[in-house]
């Protein structure tokens, strides 16, 4: 391990120790069965895992997520035991998609968000399962949501999202670039844990 990443290592550790005094909680969905038939109508069933970074490397699995999502990591939500539950969509022995949810720290409390993508990562769906503000219909409104509809983790990686897209009002702008972390981070997981990492091609040298 060389300096940098010795260095690195010590500073996730000073700050996720911070929060182990918090259960780790991760975000599944609220209601498995209807959620995955609303969000893949086409379904014939599903089945579950749950993973977690302590699992894939530890503290240098944090460190990989920090430099993948360019940002800090939250001791609480982004901490090494937290667990993901990634629900794998099938149309009979076929895997047409999977759907898994991410919470992310926003403006007034957390959020909740879930990702629905096709079996290449692809957005094909996605909404808030939670979300804390008093106009938080216009965040989950069709036309906010559908500006992410076709997105992969390759356009978080490789676009400036913030500036391309439309936040719901300048009021939100926050948690618009909250959300845009937060679904960052899911796919993050995503590919980490179930597609082996295959976008790691995108990241910008």
């Amino acid at each position: 391990m060389n300096r940098r990443m010795i260095i690195m290592t010590a500073i996730l550790i000073a700050t996720l120790g911070a929060g182990s005094a918090w259960a780790a909680v991760g975000c599944e969905l609220n209601d498995p069965d209807r959620d995955i038939a609303k969000l893949f109508p086409e379904s014939t069933g599903y089945t579950s895992q749950v993973n977690q970074l302590s699992q894939k490397g530890g503290f240098s699995g944090m460190i990989e997520l920090k430099l993948k999502l360019g940002d800090e990591l939250d001791p609480v939500y982004e901490a090494p035991d937290v667990p993901h539950t990634t629900y794998i969509v099938l149309k009979g022995t076929q895997v047409i998609g999977y759907a898994f949810g991410v919470n992310q720290k926003g403006q007034y409390g957390g959020m909740q968000i879930i990702l629905a993508t096709d079996a290449n990562g692809v957005i094909r769906n996605w909404y808030y399962q939670r979300i804390s503000r008093t106009d938080a219909d216009k965040f989950r409104s069709d036309t906010f949501r559908k500006q992410f509809i076709g997105l992969s983790l390759a356009d978080f990686y490789t676009r400036d999202l913030a500036s391309q897209l439309n936040p719901p009002s300048q009021e939100g702008y926050n948690d618009f670039k909250a959300t845009i972390r937060g679904m960052r981070k899911d796919l993050i997981y995503f590919d980490t844990f179930i597609l082996g990492r295959a976008y790691d091609k995108y990241i910008p040298k």
